[in-house]
């Protein structure tokens, strides 16, 4: 036998076949590996939007307590997670002047913004274990009327963990600072929710969410750009009226 020749035995490791012990341990390194690579991910997106900095972190965050209010078994929470931490992955083709544009969005650079779900959805697909968070990302900006991008999807037509998604993305834009408003704070959010229960947003989903903040004392951890408290009261009464789409993360 000549010395390039393998047989299956030279392939087994060290010390013989590979334990149960040894197995899990590989499982588990495997996902830390993944969820730091996710973190990667979502910092060189938030890199270059220095105004959203922290935001999907704290969908994610969000968007978890959301799925543990409803009830979600736990590997649905984690993709949920998993999901939030990944919703605006598609902004990473959006030029920078556009993301940070401090006023309204025209029609074109609306019609920009609005590829982001889709092209977060094409790099995802790419990967085979990515497949159950790659459609929540997809449709986070979906409404129940049928408002929504990118596909006008309503009613049932929207996953469950999108619909989460969707709320908590809405929620924690409106607690943060955005280049074209500054933030309005817990009580204004919930208060927009509220008002588009059962037309925007999943009724059992706006329910979870005010429960969550009203009755659980949720709190988003470390909220660089959020709202201070004592501001929060001044800025409710001089915040001018708006729709959805424009108070909303973009």
């Amino acid at each position: 036998m000549n010395g390039c020749s393998m047989t299956a035995d030279s392939l087994r490791p060290v010390g013989g076949k590979r334990n149960e012990g040894q197995t899990g341990q590989s499982g588990h390194d495997f996902r830390k590996m993944f969820e730091e690579a996710i973190r990667v991910i979502t910092l060189m997106v938030e890199m270059r939007d220095c105004h959203t900095a922290g935001h999907q972190q704290r969908v994610a965050q969000l968007a978890a307590a959301l799925g543990e209010e409803l009830g979600l078994s736990n590997d649905r929470i984690s993709r949920i997670h998993m999901a939030g931490l990944l919703h605006d992955i598609g902004k990473i083709v959006v030029p920078i002047e556009i993301l940070g544009k401090p006023g309204r969005l025209n029609e074109i650079e609306s019609a920009i913004i609005r590829t982001h779900p889709r092209v977060g959805y094409e790099m995802l697909i790419q990967i085979d274990f990515a497949a159950p968070i790659a459609d929540p990302v997809l449709q986070h900006h979906e409404r129940l009327d049928g408002s929504g991008y990118p596909a006008g999807l309503g009613g049932e037509e929207i996953l469950p963990e999108a619909k989460i998604l969707g709320v908590a993305d809405v929620v924690e834009a409106m607690c943060s600072h955005r280049p074209y408003r500054p933030a309005l704070g817990v009580d204004r959010a919930l208060m927009e929710i509220e008002a588009q229960k059962g037309i925007l947003y999943d009724n059992d989903v706006v329910d979870a969410c005010l429960t969550a903040f009203r009755d659980r004392g949720f709190t988003f951890q470390a909220q660089p750009g959020m709202i201070r408290p004592q501001a929060e009261e001044r800025l409710l009464a001089s915040a001018k009226s708006g729709t959805t789409a424009h108070i909303a993360a973009r």
